[in-house]
């Protein structure tokens, strides 16, 4: 995953003066909430920003957050969008599912960590993200709106620039972005369900998450797409995105991950097929993929639905899987 870090200048702020006339209607209420209303393209917190900054002028002065607005004031927002993200750039390989002004969608490798941090200050998603679009560091974490784990793959949005920014932000809050996974889970699951269940922070094992009461709520929604003689592929749709929630659900459930580390470990089923144990032993990762999503584009609301197949890595493990006992397996 390593590539070409480039040292060239961040870019510069992007100065832009955007007006607006207070509607009678809104007489009366605080200057911080009209400029949300009448300004959507930017969260309240950075809009609350510029204005205690003095980039809000309303008729030739500056005003305070709180103060009230009379209803036919002038307000001109002079915006200025500072680099965000300090990483450097590096020239890491995306794979593209979809591109345009406002949005970027990629399929990510196993292994290509997010974002930097300890252990990964560089080789990283969003380092490869400002190479190929240096604009990127005006948004906050180049964009990212949501991560999948290092050794999860699949398909991740990302916003080009702010507006898109803060709708995808909305969006995800308001769960109105679909996410669907695959995965392949020990042991033969007789149907799908639902798993509800709250997800923390481990107590015992700070670096881990676990189901935790009185913890933030977590809903997981299964179906069965195959059996095994030992194993089973499935379908997994997100109504939350809590940290590590597929791993930490089916592990609740006694049905881990084929491959996660952390929440379940390897276990060779008995009277497996050489290939079968080989297969196993080679998978290093949780078997997780991020096959779909689907959303309204957060400029045009056009519908979209992005795919990315899954790797060639799961692929061998599952045609292992039906080699061990190719009569058990629904087709």
């Amino acid at each position: 995953m390593n590539g070409t870090l480039t040292n060239g200048p961040p870019p510069a702020a992007t100065r832009v003066e955007t007006e607006a006339q207070v509607p009678l209607a809104l007489a009366g209420q605080r200057l911080d909430r009209v400029v949300a209303e009448l300004f959507p393209d930017y969260s309240r917190s950075r809009l609350a920003e510029w204005i205690k900054a003095g980039r809000l002028q309303i008729d030739g002065r500056n005003a305070r957050p709180r103060d009230p607005v009379v209803g036919g004031e002038r307000l001109v927002l002079a915006t200025e969008l500072e680099v965000q993200v300090s990483s450097l750039a590096e020239d890491i390989a995306l794979s593209i599912v979809y591109e345009d002004r406002h949005l970027l969608v990629i399929d990510k490798p196993p292994g290509l960590v997010v974002h930097p941090g300890a252990g990964n200050p560089a080789g990283t998603l969003q380092n490869a993200l400002l190479h190929h679009d240096p604009k990127l560091a005006e948004i906050p974490r180049a964009g990212i709106v949501h991560r999948l784990d290092k050794d999860t793959s699949g398909v991740m949005m990302i916003a080009r620039t702010l507006p898109a920014h803060t709708r995808l932000v909305e969006m995800i809050g308001a769960r109105e972005v679909h996410r669907r996974y695959e995965g392949v889970v020990y042991g033969v699951l007789v149907a799908g369900g639902t798993i509800d269940a709250p997800i923390g922070r481990d107590r015992n094992e700070r670096t881990k998450m676990a189901v935790v009461e009185d913890a933030r709520e977590a809903v997981t929604h299964y179906r069965v797409r195959e059996r095994f003689r030992a194993h089973s592929r499935v379908q997994v749709d997100l109504e939350t995105g809590r940290t590590h929630q597929i791993r930490v659900h089916f592990a609740h459930v006694r049905h881990p991950l084929v491959g996660d580390p952390v929440y379940g470990g390897l276990k060779l089923p008995k009277g497996a097929t050489a290939g079968l144990i080989e297969a196993l032993r080679a998978f290093r990762r949780q078997a997780l993929h991020a096959e779909r999503l689907a959303f309204a584009h957060p400029i045009s609301g056009k519908p979209l639905e992005l795919e990315a197949a899954r790797p060639a890595d799961m692929d061998a493990l599952i045609t292992a899987m039906r080699q061990d006992n190719p009569a058990a397996a629904d087709r």
